[in-house]
């Protein structure tokens, strides 16, 4: 069985502690978060501390903390040589970067980080792999929403002012995206700097951003989201060949059980930092190999 620890009990620690309890070679070892007076009654019977350190043995931590706090705390806990998996969702040279440095830290402490391991970056970018080496030459389109996008509305809650937060995601097409941010403010917030703090905020200042103040954001928060890949290319000297995968999702329950899969991969890695890409397929289930291969292939 792989003891693991959630560290976070927000959208997507919520979730991930019910796939680590739907799964059957996994045990939770418990719950790591700030504030640990007030336990929710779904968490009744299951430890709940403040630091990681006060789980005993633990296998895997799975890091449900917003993006800009992952590569901090993936350091600090595989510093114990207690392997890591998140869902850090900055792509290009913000994933690249974080990737080198905790792999050299994974590696000298016997842990194995495996980052990005949601669903986009995580198994959407599966998805991109497998239609670029069927059609290697050619375009690929990805095309979020619309739906809420969890990454970026917790980037806005951190903005000094903002109360609540909802951003959600507009496909315009061919990859194209509109951010519709929707923000209740603290009293006395000035909501032209905020505005303006969001729009040159990494996650939003290469979209179309509009931002709306509202009332209530409880009211209008919804966690689905969707996706639909698109790639037009060739094959050898055969063009024309399209493709398209699609799919509409629960977004926090999608990630925890990518994050989980990714989990049980990293048990059967040397030490390192593995993005999805890096990691055999067939170590993502559990199960004999052989048995996988007569199902699967």
């Amino acid at each position: 069985m792989i003891r693991a620890a959630v560290v976070g009990y927000g959208n997507i620690g919520k979730y991930a502690v019910r796939a680590i309890q739907a799964a059957d070679d996994f045990t939770l070892a418990g719950i790591v978060r700030r504030q640990v007076g007030e336990v929710p009654v779904e968490l009744s019977g299951i430890p709940v501390v403040s630091d990681i350190t006060e789980l005993g043995q633990v296998d895997v931590a799975l890091l449900c903390a917003p993006t800009r706090r992952v590569p901090e705390l993936a350091s600090s806990i595989v510093a114990l040589g207690v392997n890591t998996v998140d869902s850090f969702d900055l792509h290009g040279e913000h994933l690249v970067e974080y990737r080198r440095e905790i792999g050299a830290k994974a590696r000298e402490h016997g842990a194995v980080s495996v980052i990005a391991a949601g669903w986009d970056p995580g198994s959407d970018s599966l998805i991109r792999a497998l239609l670029e080496m069927m059609a290697p030459n050619g375009l690929t389109f990805t095309n979020f929403g619309p739906g809420m996008s969890m990454g970026h509305s917790v980037a806005v809650k951190a903005v000094p002012g903002v109360k609540d937060a909802l951003s959600m995601t507009i496909p315009a097409g061919s990859g194209v995206h509109r951010r519709l941010v929707y923000i209740e403010l603290e009293a006395g917030a000035d909501f032209s700097a905020i505005e303006r703090s969001i729009k040159e905020d990494a996650y939003f200042v290469h979209d179309e951003t509009h931002v709306y103040q509202v009332e209530s954001v409880s009211r209008l928060k919804d966690v689905g989201h969707g996706v639909l890949i698109e790639r037009s290319g060739t094959s050898g000297n055969t063009a024309n060949q399209n493709f398209k995968w699609e799919m509409r999702i629960n977004n926090p329950a999608l990630t925890s059980q990518v994050m989980v899969a990714a989990a049980r991969a990293g048990m059967k890695q040397k030490p390192g930092s593995y993005t999805l890409l890096e990691i055999p397929l067939l170590d993502y289930f559990s199960g004999d190999c052989d048995e996988l291969i007569r199902r699967l292939v």
